[in-house]
């Protein structure tokens, strides 16, 4: 008996890490027509990536939609884009097509059931979800630099590329 527990215990075990390592973020997220997507087939080409969490009945989001739709008209074509994760959820898909309309937002969107997007988020930053909007920056290798719950200026993010450009080009020089 006390073996069966064992193997029991060992199973759910494996099973959690398995769920945990499982590409769980193409499964919560999809584009706006229904295809499975994630974050990681943005994230790593070359370019800062910053993934903007909203909702469209979310004030500040609707309030700061226009500074990231110039960031990624600015940006998009060399050093950073921009892609909008929006917790609407699939039966409010025409909601969150209502706010990429009226803000003319010019940078790929997904979209996803809230709760799924908060596990996904906390399975990737550690941290528990609190709200929209809510931002990660990705370096252009692809690796998780940033996560920041509430606004965020563009200019905060601009800096933070500035510097970070900076230091590898210094870092860089100096070893040869």
């Amino acid at each position: 008996m006390r073996i069966i527990k064992q193997l029991g215990f060992v199973v759910i075990l494996i099973s959690m890490l398995l769920v945990a390592n499982s590409g769980y973020a193409a499964s919560t997220l999809y584009e706006l027509n229904g295809k499975p997507s994630s974050i990681e087939k943005y994230a790593g080409k070359g370019k800062w990536l910053v993934v903007m969490f909203w909702s469209s009945d979310c004030h500040i989001c609707n309030k700061e939609a226009h500074q990231y739709v110039d960031f990624h008209f600015a940006h998009s074509d060399d050093t950073a884009s921009v892609l909008g994760v929006s917790l609407d959820g699939v039966k409010n898909k025409v909601l969150a097509e209502g706010f990429i309309k009226k803000h003319k937002v010019n940078f790929p969107n997904l979209i996803g059931e809230p709760e799924a997007i908060a596990d996904m988020f906390t399975q990737l930053t550690g941290v528990l979800w609190a709200g929209t909007p809510t931002f990660l920056v990705y370096s252009p290798k692809g690796e998780l630099l940033i996560q920041q719950i509430g606004a965020v200026p563009t200019e905060l993010i601009e800096n933070f590329i500035e510097s970070q450009t900076v230091a590898v080009k210094t870092s860089s020089t100096s070893k040869k």
